[in-house]
């Protein structure tokens, strides 16, 4: 069900990206909302998908184990972690949305200097900024959910939210023009709250015990002890923000380009990002287990469960990069080639989806291996500072390479500095978190890079030799997946020789 919903919200997010492309197309009027959208594109980032779960899901998990080992239960650690955390969280991300929306006409001078028409920018920063409050309910709630094992609501999450988007353009787009999109974004933030809310009530509910009269404040947890928590977030928080500051210099370095610049890079973005989505899935669903072996001091167990989510992980997006690179012109299309996107606007956007796959599994490992690392729930500054390195270096390629690359330079430097910071994470693992086998999972993650590398070239020539595209990105597609298994298991990859024995015996059965 979480497989299913998370490629529901993703297929929608492409039908929501193919009505903003058939709406505004892409120019001056996309490119000032896509400055506003780096507003919910940081705030899902902190808020939902790696701050707020990084810290949360292990802190849950923390006090479902105290719980289960009282006996009976004096207090209930679940509800004391609720009364420390939730009050002081709704205060903070109310008056971060209020800043934002007075701000947003130095946000938007920020974050692009030059930009043709920033008015239309200031107005669509006011209207999404009000994710700032309904993206930290929403993430509050799904980490919550996550940590007791219910993963279905936290799913539906996206489902929700681009249904929202996208009703909300087509039902006001005449009148509102690209401003629609933005209070779609509103719109979509409110409805993610809503399909979690009642989860969330019913299982705390359910749960709920009494806490013994006149407990002292000192001892619920959290309370008394602000430096501590301090010391907890801010290791996350840094590397949330480095990490969704990708996305700010890349825009800022695209400002003074072309109008359209900002939306080519965009649309490959968010069409690459595909085969990501699906394989972190895996890893999500499997975060509150490595969290409660590493707390449980099962650290052999901890060490299994991730060097099988890191091979997986990676079998998935590299097939999905070997697709995208080879198909990119196909595929962009298929998906958005209609009214105001036209010819030009593809050619340029899928040249810029080849070069940005390439970061693909860089981009996966860094959302991987992040985990491992904030699962004991205790601080760890080596993820931040890998990603403060990978973002160093993110600005100066895309400095340099933009004058002469253009918008292509600047998807260059984006994939050069992920993967070095995955190559730190990656490395320093096993010193400082799960004692993963480095020369195994390397040497793995090589062959299978090897493979996808067969699989990509296959996949091209496939798709060059038919003319129509759709039939040109389902025999690539095909093609892609055959040559990657026959390759991967030929080298011996890791987890391709179980992978191939379960297809081909769902193959026997279906037969």
């Amino acid at each position: 069900m979480t497989a299913l919903l998370t490629a529901a919200g993703a297929g929608l997010g492409l039908v929501r990206d193919q009505t903003i492309a058939h709406l505004y197309g892409a120019g001056p009027g996309t490119d000032a909302f896509l400055v506003a959208w780096t507003v919910p594109e940081v705030a899902s980032t902190l808020l939902i998908e790696d701050a707020m779960a990084l810290i949360l899901v292990p802190a849950f998990s923390l006090a479902l184990a105290r719980r289960g080992a009282e006996e009976p239960p004096v207090r209930d650690p679940v509800h004391a972690l609720l009364r420390t955390t939730l009050p002081s969280l709704l205060l903070v991300l109310s008056a971060g949305a209020v800043l934002l929306m007075l701000a947003a006409p130095w946000v938007v001078a920020l974050l692009a200097p030059g930009l043709p028409d920033t008015q239309l920018a200031i107005d669509c920063t006011r209207l999404t900024a009000t994710c700032a409050f309904s993206f930290g309910i929403a993430g509050y709630c799904s980490a919550a959910l996550r940590a007791h094992g219910s993963f279905v609501p936290p799913a539906m999450i996206y489902v929700a939210y681009n249904i929202g988007i996208i009703a909300t353009m087509l039902i006001l787009s005449d009148r509102l023009g690209v401003r629609a999109a933005a209070a779609g974004v509103a719109l979509g933030g409110v409805l993610m709250v809503l399909v979690q809310a009642p989860v969330v009530l019913r299982r705390l509910r359910e749960r709920r015990t009494t806490e013994t009269p006149g407990q002292p404040a000192e001892e619920r947890p959290g309370a008394g002890r602000p430096l501590v928590v301090l010391g907890l977030l801010a290791p996350v928080i840094v590397f949330a923000l480095t990490r969704q500051s990708q996305v700010l210099i890349e825009r800022f370095l695209a400002a003074p380009l072309p109008a359209g610049a900002i939306s080519h890079l965009n649309y490959a973005q968010k069409v690459a990002q595909m085969p990501m989505v699906l394989s972190l899935m895996l890893c999500t669903v499997t975060f509150p287990v490595v969290a409660r072996a590493m707390a449980a001091g099962e650290t052999d167990r901890a060490r299994r469960r991730v060097e099988r989510d890191l091979a997986l992980a990676g079998v998935i997006v590299l097939v999905g990069a070997a697709t995208v690179i080879a198909c990119a012109p196909q595929i962009i299309e298929i998906l958005f080639q209609r009214g105001a996107f036209d010819q030009a606007d593809t050619a340029a956007t899928a040249a810029v989806m080849r070069v940005y796959a390439l970061g693909l599994l860089g981009h996966t490992l860094v959302g991987a291996l992040v985990r491992c690392y904030f699962s004991a729930a205790r601080p760890l500054w080596f993820p931040a500072l890998a990603m403060i390195v990978g973002l160093a270096l993110t600005t100066a390629g895309g400095a340099l390479l933009v004058g002469r690359w253009g918008v292509l330079g600047i998807a260059a430097g984006n994939a050069l500095g992920i993967t070095i910071a995955a190559v730190l994470l990656l490395h320093g693992v096993a010193r400082h978190s799960v004692p993963v086998r480095l020369r195994h999972m390397t040497g793995g993650l090589v062959k299978l890079s090897a493979a996808a590398a067969a699989a990509t070239g296959a996949g091209w020539l496939c798709g060059a030799l038919i003319p129509a595209p759709v039939p040109a990105v389902a025999v690539a597609c095909l093609v892609v997946a055959a040559v990657f298994l026959v390759i991967a298991h030929a080298l011996q990859a890791p987890e391709i020789d179980s992978l191939v024995r379960s297809v081909t015996r769902r193959f026997i059965n279906v037969r």
